[in-house]
């Protein structure tokens, strides 16, 4: 995907935002229900593991998680490998546009992708989320060890009580901004190489996005 704009449109569905738990006799809460389509501009994509045209968001059709597909998302350490290679990064700035009388928050993030990871050897997978004028949150990571040859997958998730949501009725970009960075460790760097990587090779690794609705209150 291009710098410029590209937008990316779904049809329109269902979507729940999951609420607190309420007593058997209690009746359910009503369904948030977003009437009209979703639809995610990509102003920017910057970052070296996702050079231009490498990378491409698309939503589901219950506007329930949006997709984030790369192809050049690789960092490695070791052999034939440059010294910058070793951590690789990739921010994307999206431009939300919500149904009316709506807002969102980020639920959950799965992380999926391929490593191969000697003996000895680690890798780390990064994430951070913010709007635009906010601060960044919590910085989420995990940790990976070889040996491993295999995909691999990682999810961040977010308590209800601790999600920010976009604020109603005011156009905020969404910022993510993701790292993988691979440490040869006690590995052999000059015989071996080891990499993590987040691409689109199987149509099964990508980056899932999901999302949580909710009603803004009337405007007084």
């Amino acid at each position: 995907m291009s710098r410029s704009r590209a937008l990316v449109l779904c049809g329109t569905a269902i979507a729940a935002l999951c609420g607190p738990v309420l007593p058997a006799h209690a009746a359910a809460p009503a369904i948030a229900v977003p009437p009209d389509k979703i639809v995610i501009e990509v102003a920017t994509v910057n970052g070296s593991g996702c050079p231009a045209g490498s990378a491409a968001v698309a939503v589901s059709l219950d506007n329930t998680a949006f997709t984030v597909t790369y192809s050049q998302y690789l960092a490695q350490v070791g052999l034939g490998t440059k010294p910058t290679d070793f951590r690789k990064n990739c921010q994307l700035n999206l431009i939300v546009h919500v149904p009316h009388g709506f807002t969102y928050a980020i639920a959950s993030v799965d992380y999926r992708g391929y490593g191969h990871l000697e003996p000895g050897a680690t890798g780390e997978q990064k994430a951070s989320y913010y709007f635009q004028g906010q601060s960044e949150t919590t910085i989420k990571s995990h940790q990976f060890a070889g040996a491993l040859n295999d995909n691999w997958q990682a999810t961040d998730t977010t308590e209800i009580a601790q999600r920010v949501w976009a604020p109603c009725g005011e156009q905020r970009n969404f910022n993510i901004n993701t790292e993988l960075s691979v440490a040869a460790g006690t590995s052999d760097p000059t015989k071996t190489t080891s990499f993590m990587a987040m691409d689109s090779t199987d149509t099964a690794i990508n980056t899932l996005y999901h999302l949580a609705w909710k009603e803004c209150p009337p405007k007084r």
